[in-house]
This record gives structure tokens, sequence and C-alpha cells, in this order.
């Protein structure tokens, strides 16, 4: 391995370990929020909006905070201040004395997630496209979840013992400050990463193929169904005990860190086919979850981190190889702007179908992935672009 892919990999190895920390915070606090939102009275259709506006807010204000990003190349100003809301939004919830409140918070917290994304994004994107992109957004994607792992263990054994949520949130401040600590010993570290200009063809407008591709990503999130509204089935249904529901998100986050790195070698090797493939075995999470018993239930999770952890290495590497530097900003904000807005209309249509029929939910949600798997499938050959020989 050369010294220019050594550092590559250190630095995808450093990102990593600060989403490590962010993702012990907030997917620790994803994991019990179903059942939060119910404890304080929230309908199926109003934890749907909530997940589902949370979702919207921390991909559609990509759009802005990709453009800023692009505008002013300070990447690493604009990644911190992403961070640093975490170390306000999550362990508030501890004081939350209604669900409208929470939803604020949660809101808040995905505020934090939109700010920082893009920016960082860019910074991955200049480092992967040294390793492959698949490879290292897989990397750095798996360790993001390795966190996620993490977070929900220590919310379901601090919640075995209190018997409530609000200790948990509160002790998620201690990783989301370190991620933070992380974060500023990493921009010490690596203070060139971001700040050359970019040695590719600068474009000047997105190619066609790069708004086919985040159309049929749109059209996946809205068939995604969120973690929030299978929980909040799950305890409504008696299939896993409120202690339960964080351990099986816990597994899915394994499932996902095992899964992320595989998903990003396959596409490196194969393209568009690999998250065509992730997207059919997420599919099975909906009839899984939301009709059968526990142990279905917990097969269902599997297959949808297996989605999860399918998207995480290829839609991001996707983008990486048809567009330039210079627009990849704004291309990451306006991709997860469109990605977040379907997210939001799917959680919301999913929480006012379950309200009234499971079937439903389940025919829309498959109808969905099945329609982005057969555009995933027909991209295959097509995402490609003068930019892929140069990187």
């Amino acid at each position: 391995m050369t010294d220019t892919k050594k550092q590559a990999m250190r630095f995808i190895v450093c990102l990593g370990i600060v989403s490590m920390f962010a993702d012990i915070t907030y997917e620790g606090a994803r994991s019990v929020l179903g059942p939060f939102l119910n404890n304080l009275g929230a309908s199926a259709t109003q934890v749907g909006l909530i997940a589902g506006i949370g979702e919207m807010l921390a991909a559609s204000l990509r759009f802005f905070s990709g453009r800023f990003a692009d505008r002013t190349r300070s990447y690493w100003a604009i990644t911190i201040i992403g961070y640093g809301v975490n170390l306000i939004a999550v362990p508030a919830l501890a004081f939350a004395g209604n669900w409208w409140t929470a939803a604020l918070l949660v809101a808040l917290e995905r505020t934090g997630k939109s700010i920082r994304g893009p920016a960082r994004d860019v910074l991955l994107s200049e480092a992967t496209a040294t390793v492959g992109h698949g490879w290292g957004f897989g990397l750095h994607a798996a360790l993001d979840q390795t966190g996620a792992v993490i977070g929900p263990l220590v919310v379901a054994i601090t919640v075995a013992k209190s018997h409530a949520f609000g200790p948990a949130f509160l002790g998620l401040a201690l990783p989301a400050a370190a991620a933070l600590g992380a974060l500023l010993l990493a921009r010490a570290w690596f203070p060139a990463q971001g700040a050359t200009a970019p040695q590719q063809i600068e474009q000047t407008e997105f190619p066609q193929v790069f708004w086919i591709y985040v159309a049929s990503a749109g059209v996946l999130a809205c068939g995604f169904v969120d973690f929030a509204l299978l929980s909040f089935h799950f305890q409504k249904a008696g299939v896993a005990t409120q202690a339960m529901i964080p351990l099986l998100y816990s597994g899915a986050m394994a499932v996902n860190a095992v899964t992320a790195p595989l998903f990003g070698r396959l596409f490196d090797r194969f393209g568009l086919v690999a998250l065509s493939i992730g997207t059919l075995i997420s599919m099975l999470s909906l009839p899984l979850g939301f009709l059968g018993g526990p142990i279905a239930a917990a097969v269902g999770v599997a297959c949808w981190a297996t989605g999860i952890g399918a998207q995480d290495a290829t839609l991001r590497s996707g983008i990486a190889r048809v567009v330039s530097m210079n627009k990849r900003g704004s291309a990451f904000g306006a991709f997860n702007g469109i990605y977040g807005v379907m997210w939001f209309v799917g959680s919301s249509i999913m929480g006012f179908l379950y309200d009234r029929s499971l079937i439903a939910v389940v025919i829309f949600g498959v109808t969905m992935q099945l329609a982005a798997a057969a555009s995933f499938f027909w991209l295959r050959g097509r995402l490609q672009s003068p930019l892929a020989a140069q990187q």
C-alpha cells in the first residue's frame, strides 16, 4: 500500500471513530424513540410524522449546507458545528415532558446532522477516491455502526436498571462530547484534508444520470420503514418488551457494520447491482416485521439493517463517481434533500396506514422498494462518467 493510500485509510478510520461516538449518542436515543414517544402519549400517526420530519430535516437542509460548503470550502468548521448540536439535543430529551417537546429536540438533533453531512462527506470522498469509493464509504459506515451497536446496548442497560428513559438520555452526553473532541483531534492531525483545490475536471452542472439516480433513491426512501414505527409496533403488539427493543436495534446495527463494507466491495466490483440486491433484502423487513411473531420480527430487523448497510456503502459512492469535487457538497446536499423529503412522505404515509391496516403498510413499502431496485438495476451500466477514470 502506498503512502498516499495509507494516509487516506488513516483519515477514513479517524472520521469513522468520530462517527462511532456520534452514533453511540443519537442511535442510542433513536433505539427507544418509538416507545419513548408512546409513553408520552403519541399515536402511530404522530410517531410516523415525527420520524419523517426528523429525517426530512436531516436530509433536506443538507441542500443548503452543501451549497454553503462548496461556496466557502469551510468543510471542517461546518462539520464541527454540526456535531456540536448533538451535545445539546440528545441529553435534553431527558427533560421532555410531552411528545411535541421531544419532537422539537429530535428535529434539532437531525438539524445538526444536516449541517455536518455534506461537508463531512466531501472530506471523505476526497480520501475514498484513493482507496475505492465503495470500500472507503463502507469502512467508514462499519466504524459508524459500531457506535450504533454500543449506543442501544448502553441505553438498554440503563433503561433496564432505572425503568425510565431519562437517565439513558442524560448518559449519552458523554459520547456526544467524545465525538466532538475526536473531531477536533482529527482536524489537528489532517490540516490539509479539504484544503487543496480540486485536481479533476470541474463541472458547472450535474449530469443527467445524477438526477435519475437521486430520483431512484427517493423512491427507495419512500418505501423504507423507519425503526421508530417498527419498534412502536413491536411494543404495541407485544412482540418485544420495552427493554428488548434497544437490544434488537443494537443487533441491527451490528448487522449493518458487517454488511456495509461487504456491499462497498461489491459496489466497487459490480456497481449498482449491489444496491439492487440490498434493496430486495431490506424489502423483506416489512412482511416479517409487521405480520410475524418475535422470531420473524428479529429476522425482519436483520433484513432492515442489511438494507441500511447497502445504502450506507453505495448511495454516496455513486454520487462520488459522477460529480466532481467542486460540486460534491451541493450534490450530497441535493441528494439528501430529495431523499429526506421522500423519507418524510413515506414515513407519514406508513404511519397513517398503520392506524388502519398492517397489510396496507406492507404493500406500500414493498411496492416502492421493488420499483427502486428495478431502477437501480437499470442504471447499473449508466452510473459512469469521465470522472470515474480520473479518480
